[in-house]
């Protein structure tokens, strides 16, 4: 049986190599992933595979970028459906379009087949989580700019970053990430009641997205893609009661349904498949100051997307945002199991 996430083997001589060289090797890696191992395997699934060995240089940097474009991408791209689809019914069609997208490639009941309890409750808790996260996050953008619930949404993993900095130089990163996010979500009075509702209960399940998705990827990315793609499966089934009903319309005009598979590729499968490339080999630490991007990310695209309007106290909490990324140091090299 070939293994479900093949590799080239870390060289000594790789710690030479220049970033973009590295850049590079990571997408080339991506997509062999992607290409190769439709839904091969399974010995990774249960942590009996050797976890892959942290990245260094710029590739799980790559793998987060990837990420972050697509995390508001397919939101900006759901958002435009709501004229036709109601939000809850484009959630559907994101979950079970990225559930049978995952099933078909990862083959995940082989996972649950043989699963321990444990990780079975893991799955289950993080197909529970991804359904609600997503039909909160939906009912959000409906309601409020995708920049501000970008920037709410970041309020959680904030205080999954403080949990993991023990250094003077990060405090100060995280502090003015932290300011910056109030400036990005502040400049807009709060108009919408039940939209900042949504907003913070996304912004709760997000943290646990985080935490849940450490612990899916802590044996190794494969893993963590199989993990992924059962609690998939788990999204689907619970999301269905609640959210089928308003997808209804779509299915009378095929290029919704389209559009609905679309947002489903850009919303959770790329998103999350590169998002376990990174934890995987990222500290919990760094990888959760690294989503202070996420509401300028968030911003930009709902901007070029959206048409969406920005203040100038905006721009500043952006570039705040920026400068305490960079400012931001890792403590180890090593994933934070």
């Amino acid at each position: 049986m070939t293994a479900p996430f093949p590799h080239v083997p870390a060289r000594p001589g790789n710690r030479f190599d220049s970033d973009t060289i590295l850049a590079a090797r990571a997408a080339g890696n991506f997509w062999t992933c992607l290409r190769g191992n439709g839904g091969g395997g399974g010995t990774a699934a249960t942590g009996s595979a050797s976890p892959m060995p942290p990245a260094r240089g710029a590739a799980p940097y790559l793998y987060f970028l990837i990420s972050g474009i697509f995390h508001y991408l397919g939101p900006a791209f759901a958002t435009l459906l709501f004229a036709a689809v109601a939000p809850l019914g484009v959630a559907w069609l994101r979950i079970a379009s990225a559930a049978l997208i995952f099933a078909a490639w990862r083959r995940p009941w082989r996972l649950l087949g043989r699963a321990s309890r444990t990780e079975l409750l893991l799955i289950g808790a993080l197909g529970l989580t991804l359904a609600a996260m997503n039909a909160c996050f939906y009912l959000a953008i409906a309601r409020l700019p995708l920049a501000t619930v970008g920037a709410i949404e970041f309020m959680g993993p904030i205080t999954v970053a403080a949990a993991g900095l023990r250094d003077r130089r990060n405090w100060i990163a995280l502090l003015i990430a932290a300011v910056g996010v109030y400036l990005l979500s502040g400049a807009r009075l709060p108009r919408e009641p039940l939209g900042y509702l949504f907003a913070f209960a996304n912004c709760g399940l997000f943290m646990a997205y985080l935490v849940l998705g450490h612990r899916a990827a802590a044996s190794g990315s494969a893993a963590g893609l199989d993990r992924v793609a059962a609690a998939m499966l788990v999204a689907a089934v619970i999301a269905t009661p609640f959210c089928l009903a308003p997808a209804f319309p779509a299915f009378a005009v095929p290029v919704l349904v389209l559009a609905g598979i679309g947002v489903g590729i850009s919303s959770s499968v790329i998103p999350y498949v590169t998002d376990q490339l990174a934890m995987a080999r990222l500290p919990r630490s760094t990888f959760a100051l690294m989503l202070a991007l996420l509401p300028a990310m968030a911003a930009v695209i709902g901007v070029l997307i959206l048409g969406q309007r920005l203040w100038p106290s905006e721009f500043s909490g952006i570039a705040m945002i920026a400068a305490g990324v960079a400012l931001h140091r890792p403590r180890s090299l090593s994933p934070r199991r």
